[in-house]
């Protein structure tokens, strides 16, 4: 497999500590050429995921036996649209890292092969309780999704019922969190209530992460800062 072409620019940028250490077992020209790849696959993660898997799939071709590298095929495969490879991947760097790494973005591309009942599978099992509180709730608010893919709205709004559901906190997944609970709320009929929530998401969203401005314009509802409400 020919190596994809490096952008440019990324002579400064450095693999993660632990990566690196990841490497050490291999070859030194291996561990140099699957390090350049691995840093091209993140920086394009974003804006060329294609690209990005590609770079990802070349560091797997000389390096499969490394988790981190698994690790970088799926999520590249995740953001790729790639969602098999990605469940795939995942799982293989599962079993050779250990941990319970990334089961929101499992439970995700699950969702996106219509199969939410094994979303749900992987929000129930054992490893859940192992993740910190950011990748709990994002796995929280992919199990709800998937609720409202089986039609079930209102057991969507009560699974995100949690305590991190308070219009007063700020903690970096208050949007996504405010945001998923607006659209469970919209699903399970609850107009009212799903504009409250939809301008808390906007009120806490600084960064931009979510579409609450534009959902409250198509609800008809002023993306003014949100009063106080109940659950």
């Amino acid at each position: 497999m020919p190596a994809p072409p490096l952008p440019e620019g990324l002579a400064d940028v450095k693999l993660a500590g632990e990566v690196r250490r990841d490497l050490l077992g291999l070859r030194k020209d291996v561990a140099d050429l699957v390090s350049q790849h691995l840093v091209a696959a993140g920086s394009l993660l974003e804006d060329d995921p294609e690209r990005a898997l590609a770079h990802a799939r070349f560091a797997r071709g000389k390096a499969s036996r490394l988790a981190v590298v698994r690790e970088a095929v799926g999520l590249a495969a995740y953001h790729a649209g790639e969602w098999t490879e990605a469940i795939a991947e995942l799982r293989a760097a599962r079993r050779m890292g250990g941990g319970p790494g990334h089961l929101a973005v499992m439970a995700d591309a699950e969702r996106a092969l219509g199969r939410p009942e094994r979303a749900l599978e992987l929000a129930r099992g054992p490893e859940a309780a192992e993740l910190e509180r950011d990748e709990a709730i994002e796995l929280l608010i992919v199990a709800a999704g998937a609720r409202r893919d089986l039609g079930e709205a209102d057991a969507a709004v009560l699974s995100l019922q949690v305590k991190d559901l308070d219009e007063s906190r700020r903690d970096p997944w208050s949007p996504r969190l405010f945001y998923a609970y607006a659209d469970s709320l919209l699903a399970a009929g609850r107009r009212d209530d799903a504009v409250r929530w939809f301008l808390h998401a906007a009120d806490a969203d600084d960064e931009e992460l979510t579409d609450a401005s534009e959902r409250l314009a198509e609800l008809g509802a002023d993306p003014a800062p949100a009063g106080g409400s109940a659950p």
